[in-house]
């Protein structure tokens, strides 16, 4: 069997805290991405059918052998990528076999394919690198290739993979998904990386209420998504247009029965009819003002009702919206200047050589290659976090760097103290005032950032980047998109889109790349 059935599993924290509402569904023989905001329990689903952690609820069925990969779980182990395969023994025995050491027992036991057999696997994921290596000393896109080679060493019934493409190069990036591609049968694949997910056969949203599937690839997903969020806002629209409506007939009629009621009054104190027939009158008109109440508070009652309805269709975060503050940057203004640039973190091994590099005006320029190339080593330089050995670099304006684990900001930090460290110059009033352009209102400004979500964590570094009271007129970002959820990123490229300034992005996210109108590209 390859497939896994979910029934009404469940996930509660310790503390009661539900991880993620009861699921019921099919990961079946073929290829499924799953998708959400951060937070909403897919690694820990992950973990769950892997068989890590017990369920609080419900049933699980599962393949018999599951291959997992976790986000970057080797970074800081002594094994090596023999041990990970679980070869070092093996491969020891071959050794001594070459060196004329090995025993008769040994020589007989010996599996003369194995080296073979492991340069297969590691190549089939493009990871070139010998299998003495030891793991926390390869990159994090080396070791996510070297966890998934022992992932298909082992032919497992199933896959389950947490963010496969995180850290890699664009090469190695599509060598994860011509495996993925090819392999034959379940693979679940939590991932923010839309190129990826546009491989998968069915999308699987987890959410506040649960999961829901889309047959089809992400494309497909955003499509059908986009449509049912738009008939959803569409019918809340409708059911408040119906309130509002039947609250104004309501008070229409209020309206009416205080006139009629004062006209009775006046007729009574007037004596010009029987008190007999005012009082008959009294008893229909109450009579038939009490059946009318009960007909409208059962119209409210329906109203509200479809509008509460509607409100919870639509189950989504409003967009955010963050109002990026224009940076004045001239279209002729000489912004970057990188001449015959050197660098080298060991003698005689240069990262960087003859690097030269210019932006004028909001140019938008994307810096590409492979893993190890020297992409992050170049931003070093440029932003001073490291000196350069030979040439010159001149930044000529005031610029903000972000990379992707947001290092500006101090976890024991609010988000205003971050803003006021980073912008001394600046009011109170004025800091807070640039925060609520990017949804850190009242309270929520006074937040400490190792409190906040990996978005809300970006979106702060943002803040605290482009809305300082002297903006910035360049903007230098190092994968900004990793560990990011899918609306996340969206709101950074729309906030990306509405900047001014000039950008400089180490990035292999394509879509994103694409939807902030990179200019040029340059390739180390």
């Amino acid at each position: 069997m390859s497939s896994f059935t979910l029934t009404d599993l469940g996930l509660t924290a310790s503390d009661g805290t539900q991880i993620f509402q009861p699921i019921s569904t099919t990961f079946g023989p073929h290829r499924t991405g799953l998708v959400g905001a951060n937070g909403s329990g897919k690694t820990s689903l992950l973990r769950v059918m892997a068989g890590e952690l017990p369920p609080s609820s419900g049933t699980l069925s599962r393949p018999t052998s599951i291959g997992y990969l976790k986000q970057d779980e080797f970074a800081h182990s002594l094994q090596s990528i023999a041990d990970l395969f679980g070869m070092k023994d093996q491969l020891n025995v071959l050794e001594r076999a070459a060196n004329g050491t090995a025993t008769i027992e040994e020589l007989g036991a010996a599996d003369w394919t194995l080296e073979t057999r492991l340069e297969h696997a590691l190549s089939r994921v493009g990871l070139d690198a010998p299998s003495t290596a030891i793991l926390s000393e390869l990159s994090g896109g080396q070791r996510t290739r070297a966890g998934l080679a022992a992932l298909l060493f082992g032919e497992p019934d199933a896959l389950l993979l947490d963010e496969p493409t995180n850290h890699l190069d664009t090469e190695a990036r599509k060598a994860i998904m011509d495996v993925i591609g090819a392999w034959p049968g379940c693979v679940v694949v939590a991932s923010h990386d839309r190129s990826l997910l546009d491989m998968m056969d069915t999308i699987v949203e987890i959410g506040r209420s649960g999961t829901r599937t889309y047959g089809g690839n992400f494309q497909h997903y955003e499509t059908v998504r986009t449509a049912e969020r738009d008939a959803a806002k569409a019918a809340l629209d409708r059911t408040a247009r119906d309130l509002k409506a039947t609250h104004a007939r309501a008070r229409k009629a209020a309206e009416r029965k205080a006139r009629s009621d004062r006209q009775g009054r006046s007729h009574r104190a007037s004596g010009s009819q029987s008190k007999i027939l005012l009082n008959a009158a009294r008893d229909r008109s109450e009579g038939s003002d009490a059946s009318s109440a009960r007909i409208r508070s059962r119209q409210l009652e329906t109203a509200e009702a479809a509008v509460e309805a509607a409100q919870g269709a639509v189950d989504i975060v409003q967009a955010l919206v963050m109002d990026v503050p224009p940076s004045g940057l001239a279209a002729n203004k000489d912004v970057l200047s990188v001449i015959g640039l050197c660098f080298g973190y060991s003698p005689g091994i240069p990262v960087l050589a003859g690097v030269h590099l210019n932006i004028r005006g909001p140019e938008r320029i994307a810096v590409r290659g492979r893993n190890g190339s020297g992409k992050s080593t170049l931003l070093g330089c440029i932003t001073g976090a490291l000196s350069a050995q030979s040439g010159d670099v001149s930044v000529k304006v005031e610029s903000a760097f972000l990379d992707q684990d947001a290092t500006v900001l101090r976890d024991e930090e609010t988000v205003l103290e971050a803003l006021m460290r980073l912008d001394p110059d600046a009011y109170e009033n004025d800091a807070r005032a640039s925060l609520a352009r990017f949804r850190f209102r009242g309270r929520d400004a006074e937040q400490p950032i190792g409190h906040l979500s990996g978005g809300q964590k970006l979106r702060a570094a943002l803040a605290c980047t482009l809305g300082r009271s002297d903006p910035c007129q360049l903007l230098i970002l190092d994968e900004p998109t990793n560990h990011l959820d899918i609306e996340t990123v969206e709101v950074l490229e729309a906030a990306l889109q509405s900047y001014d300034g000039a950008l400089l992005v180490v990035s292999h996210d394509e879509h994103f790349l694409t939807r902030i109108d990179i200019s040029r590209t340059v390739e180390l």
